[in-house]
């Protein structure tokens, strides 16, 4: 997220207490100027032009997800509804599953039999298998569509990210140095914001505040104007696009106070303190993985991810005359605040909402998708993935891609200072988390001995078991 603050003396006294914050979030509805509703389901839409939309979904008394649970506990299988702790599934025996099917995709298969996170990946040469194994459960789409677990309520991992993530680490392939989004504002909008700020010189009658800030407010988005939406690494026209931006949009979103979070932490508005914010100053933040969250066998044929696996970090900014960006000399204790509460409240926020358990997966499986291609698991298991690998017989760019969205304004009464916080990304840089620095040892060879309990010997027609 990136924030600017301009500081306005008035014929000797100071405008009381205006706090601007800026994201980048186009309107639910005209009349609570981009608040999400408390505790409702939420996700995002994508026009045919790209433009970017949260929606929500009314279901005050969850009575619409009761039904929905209940129909899926009767219309799934029993040993799927089931929670698991282990299941496992094999990508090269799912890819055959789907072959034999003449390409026909069940759910079973498109919700990786309810698989809710990936703890562990394996490698077995001796029969052909790339064995992916976590917790999972039977599932349910949400009032938004978001398919969750019928019990947990978390996400479960679809095939198609799991199928983008693999495609950007191929066999023999270098893979992308970055995966990831940032949404900015134009050079153009901040040049014509500032400009707007300029402008607003002279003295406001006392006790208009409010009425100063929502006129403001008005000027500040239209100068600002669309901002752009960048996808790194992986196609723009995927789910796993729409989940990184989601993610980082919602969390701005909590970071100025337009969406309650689920879960009590420090947001920036909070902390930010008129006095401590210079002028034209900026702030990124942005999500990364916690690099160090690999523990693998000592031949490298297993895996186990650990920990919460996202960070949220800041990077200051300043905003130049005309538009431009260059970093600051100095941090800001608001942002500290914020990017520290949001990543050790992380886990909570993941069990609350969705959309933070969606990204933790996404970074999950582009990590696992690495360590595959490092490895070598394509040709220890000799597994070509012919099918999924091309888009003509797997499609998965079926998504419009977000290019721009609405900037959306939100005014508090606090300190002297007008700030704008704007912008924001999501930095995936696999690599890093492979390197021999950050790998954690197998301790007691725990990985290493569930590598050999999961070992393959099953039906040639069976791709996932318990």
């Amino acid at each position: 997220m990136y924030q600017t603050g301009f500081l306005r003396r008035w014929l000797g006294w100071s405008l009381p207490a205006v706090l601007w914050a800026v994201t980048t979030v186009s309107p639910l509805r005209a009349e609570n100027n981009n608040n999400v509703p408390p505790n409702a389901p939420a996700g995002v839409l994508v026009s045919p032009d790209g433009v970017l939309r949260l929606q929500t979904a009314a279901d005050p008394s969850g009575m619409v997800m009761r039904d929905r649970v209940a129909a899926a506990r009767q219309a799934l299988p029993p040993d799927i509804v089931r929670f698991s702790r282990l299941r496992k599934v094999s990508l090269p025996r799912l890819e055959r599953a789907i072959i034999a099917a003449n390409g026909v995709v069940s759910d079973e298969m498109r919700y990786m039999a309810g698989l809710l996170r990936v703890r562990y990946v394996f490698v077995y040469p001796e029969s052909g298998d790339i064995v992916l194994a976590g917790p999972a459960e039977g599932w349910v789409p949400d009032p938004t569509g978001r398919v969750v677990g019928i019990t947990s309520g978390k996400p479960v991992i679809q095939l198609q990210d799991v199928v983008t993530a693999l495609r950007a680490y191929p066999s023999g392939k270098e893979g992308p140095a970055v995966i990831g989004c940032s949404i900015d504002p134009t050079q153009e909008g901040l040049a014509k914001m500032q400009e707007f700020l300029r402008r607003m010189g002279g003295t406001f009658p006392r006790g208009q505040e409010l009425q100063t800030a929502s006129y403001m407010s008005t000027g500040v988005k239209n100068s600002l104007g669309l901002q752009e939406i960048t996808i790194e690494g992986i196609p723009a026209d995927t789910h796993f696009a729409q989940i990184l931006v989601e993610a980082d949009y919602r969390m701005k979103l909590i970071g100025i106070g337009l969406e309650k979070p689920p879960v009590r932490l420090t947001s920036f508005v909070e902390k930010a303190a008129s006095s401590a914010v210079p002028a034209n100053a900026l702030f990124r933040w942005y999500f990364v993985p916690d690099y160090q969250c690999l523990r693998v066998t000592e031949d490298g044929t297993g895996l186990e991810l650990v920990g919460d696996g996202v960070k949220l970090v800041g990077e200051d900014e300043v905003v130049m005359s005309g538009g431009a960006r260059a970093q600051a000399a100095t941090s800001n204790a608001a942002s500290r605040a914020f990017t520290t509460s949001f990543t050790k409240k992380y886990p909570e926020l993941a069990a609350r909402s969705p959309v933070y358990a969606e990204l933790r997966n996404v970074i999950d499986l582009t990590i696992v998708a690495a360590y595959i291609q490092k490895q070598d698991f394509y040709t220890q298991a000799n597994w070509k993935m012919e099918f999924l690998g091309d888009e003509s017989k797997f499609p998965v760019r079926t998504y419009p891609a977000p290019k721009q969205v609405e900037s959306a304004v939100n005014a508090i009464i606090k300190g002297s200072r007008i700030m704008t916080p704007i912008g924001g990304g999501v930095q995936i840089e696999a690599e890093e988390a492979l390197q021999a620095e950050n790998l954690l040892p197998d301790e007691g060879n725990q990985v290493g001995k569930l590598h050999q309990e999961v070992k393959v010997s099953l039906p040639a027609d069976t791709w996932w078991w318990d």
